[in-house]
């Protein structure tokens, strides 16, 4: 495996354990428009709301997809219940930190939901955050994580990804990046057995892999 410049992390799944949280809201829409959870479980992972919700309940106008997206994010905001940091996420970003390590954060969700999470699971604050409100295509589109890239000054190709989320693999790789898979997800360049295995990962930034912000 070879050195990385920077590593951009999902947030949801990867450094931040909300599965309850998520759950307790799309339950609550499931029932509002008789879409089946476990379908609603298996679409949604890695990917902005709005979009599994216009996938799935497909006689709904725009304006109601807005709605419930909107609703469900409230739900999502109101409820930290539960969330807090995955094992080993706080003393892995706090090392990077220390050591310079660039990172940031790549996410689906908005950035007051984003916020919300970081702070209820005490991770550190993000040099780079970006969330759903900087982008126009969520992923699998590669855009939001060339964005991270760009925003941290490094080459996406000297970028390491880490995902849960088969949408979040897809994208990390259409954007040229190498991708580190948790939780068992299928498609990645690499299987982290947790996230201290990116302790001897993640190597140091070579000056001429800056790029440009």
């Amino acid at each position: 495996m070879r050195d990385f410049c920077a590593v951009l992390f999902d947030l949801d799944g990867t450094l931040v354990d909300s599965d309850a949280a998520v759950a307790r809201a799309w339950a609550a829409w499931s029932v509002k428009r008789g879409v089946d959870l476990q379908v609603i479980m298996k679409v949604s992972p890695g990917r902005p709301g709005f979009e599994t919700i216009a996938e799935l309940a497909v006689g709904l106008t725009p304006a109601e997809v807005v709605a419930d997206s909107e609703e469900n994010l409230r739900l999502e905001e109101a409820d930290l219940d539960g969330v807090t940091a995955m094992p080993g996420a706080v003393d892995l970003l706090t090392s990077y930190d220390d050591l310079g390590v660039r990172w940031g954060i790549v996410t689906s969700c908005p950035r007051p939901l984003a916020l919300a999470r970081i702070e209820a699971a005490r991770l550190p604050q993000p040099p780079v955050l970006v969330t759903a409100d900087d982008i126009d295509q969520g992923k699998p589109d590669p855009a939001c994580y060339l964005l991270g890239a760009k925003l941290l000054g490094v080459d996406a190709r000297h970028c390491l990804v880490v995902e849960d989320a088969t949408a979040g693999v897809r994208s990390g790789q259409a954007a040229g990046m190498a991708v580190a898979g948790v939780r068992g997800v299928a498609g990645a360049d690499l299987d982290l057995a947790s996230l201290r295995d990116l302790t001897t990962v993640a190597g140091r930034c070579a000056h001429e892999h800056r790029v440009d912000a």
